[in-house]
């Protein structure tokens, strides 16, 4: 109480209104990888709201150096220089030979996937996110596990990102990347106020996870520590996102077989000297296509539920945008091996292509699939949504009086949060002591030694909603009635 001295009116407000839970941000995702502008030698952070952003701060990608050629009849076609020579090195050593021209195939897989992954996630709903680039994506530059896993490190630092993306993991090595991956599941293990979402690492030969082998090889790459922070998705996408070129990159070699031979020139140059030739070349890049994992479009499927609907929404039963085909058109049969795993208990979610309804997530589990407390990603999310949001909120009670008005306040606090959240749908119950309790005092969550250690315990029970993954239609016949 103030103490007055001089003779007066004095105003004096009083606080009625209990503290509030202010719900943290439930996806905001950070991608992790490769950029074309980057100075230095440590990760650098930034927080982006849009495409533009990031090229701003981070450039684009680095456009394929494709070669054309001519056939007979004059028309242009694409290759790369990439495969190796069908002839073998010279037995007594010397040069290998150069590398052999191969058909630019009409959808690729990048070499460098940030700037393309980002465009992904716009296009599927995303909105502000975090990147932190950890090198330079240059032709000459390799993608480094170590560097990958040193962008998880500088995160830990921030506060804001809820989801980890690094579909650049997927171009390393199997072990490489099972590196990666148990670091991304570890590193959300440790904080508990994020998600990692993963892909699966396709074969050498880019084929489809059809044997056992195979599948049990992909699993075995996510380890078995902090599963249920994490949830992996199947297959890679053929999207619609063109790819990167660039008119000066480009070798254009206007020899006709069997004609006399002509210099090789740049596209940019080409524009000037052979118009009709240069248009023509432009719609063969224009109908270039990448070939990427999905992670980048299912972050941008979370944070679009999310939205719209709440974090406790499966983000499942949802179509994917900017999205052609996946690459594996899976059957339910195949589906359930993925879904499902007595051995190991680690679910893979299934993207498949339905009749009508386009490229859909058929999937919600996380890795711990056969852990009946965290089998779903919406479960395990909106645990960490609540608990995060709790956590922050009763920061004002640390170094108050841990007396019986301290006490009320943080309840009263917590259960109004809850009760918000029952009302939207997020708790399973028809009546809030139904979906939530909240407990704490004296003989009830402390002991006397609890309080003269300065301790403050407070128990939260919560039944979170969870997805009908499997709905039963049951029919039989019935006999006439008269």
């Amino acid at each position: 109480m103030a103490t007055y001295l001089s003779p007066g009116v004095y105003v004096e407000e009083l606080a009625l209104l209990p503290p509030s839970v202010a719900e943290v941000a439930t996806a905001i995702p950070a991608f992790i990888g490769y950029t074309e502008i980057f100075e230095g030698s440590v990760p650098i952070v930034a927080e982006i709201a849009s495409p533009r952003d990031y090229e701003n701060l981070f450039g684009r990608a680095p456009a394929t150096p494709y070669k054309v050629k001519l056939d007979a009849a004059g028309s242009p076609q694409l290759y790369l220089g990439t495969a190796p020579a069908a002839a073998p090195p010279p037995a007594g050593g010397g040069a290998p030979p150069p590398a052999a021209d191969v058909l630019a195939p009409v959808s690729s897989r990048p070499s460098w996937l940030l700037w393309y992954s980002l465009d992904f996630y716009f296009r599927n709903g995303g909105g502000r996110c975090y990147v932190v680039a950890v090198g330079k994506a240059a032709d000459a530059a390799t993608i480094s596990k170590d560097a990958l896993i040193g962008g998880l490190t500088a995160l830990e630092k921030q506060d804001e990102p809820t989801l980890i993306v690094i579909p650049e993991a997927t171009l390393l090595q199997p072990n490489d990347f099972a590196d990666v991956a148990q670091a991304s599941l570890s590193h959300c293990g440790k904080l508990k106020d994020r998600f990692a979402i993963l892909d699966v690492r396709e074969l050498a030969n880019a084929a489809p996870l059809k044997s056992k082998t195979d599948l049990d090889a992909a699993r075995q790459r996510y380890g078995a520590l902090s599963l249920n922070y994490g949830a992996a998705y199947y297959p890679f996408l053929n999207t619609a996102i063109s790819t990167l070129v660039d008119d000066t990159s480009i070798t254009v070699d206007p020899t006709i077989p069997g004609q006399a031979a002509a210099a090789s020139v740049k596209l940019d140059a080409l524009k000037n000297t052979d118009t009709d030739l240069y248009n023509k070349i432009r719609r063969l890049l224009a109908d270039l296509r990448v070939t990427l994992p999905p992670s980048p479009a299912i972050a941008g499927a979370y944070v679009s539920v999310d939205r719209d609907r709440g974090v406790w929404k499966a983000p499942a039963n949802v179509g994917l945008q900017a999205v052609i085909s996946p690459v594996d058109l899976m059957t339910d049969e195949q589906q359930g091996s993925f879904n499902i795993d007595a051995t190991t208990g680690k679910s893979i979610n299934a993207i498949r292509s339905f009749t009508g309804r386009g490229t859909v997530v058929w999937g919600a589990r996380t890795l711990a699939g056969n852990d009946n407390e965290w089998r779903y990603v919406p479960v395990r999310r909106l645990f960490i949504t609540i608990e995060e949001s709790v956590k922050k909120a009763t920061n004002f009670a640390v170094f108050e009086p841990n007396d019986a008005s301290t006490w009320l306040k943080v309840k009263g606090m917590i259960e109004s949060y809850l009760y918000t959240l029952w009302e939207q749908g997020a708790l399973q119950g028809s009546k809030p002591e139904s979906a939530y309790f909240v407990n704490v005092g004296l003989g009830r969550t402390m002991t006397a030694q609890d309080i003269l250690n300065g301790l403050l315990k407070v128990e939260i029970g919560i039944a979170a909603v969870r997805p009908a993954e499997f709905i039963i239609l049951r029919f039989s016949h019935r006999l006439a009635q008269a």
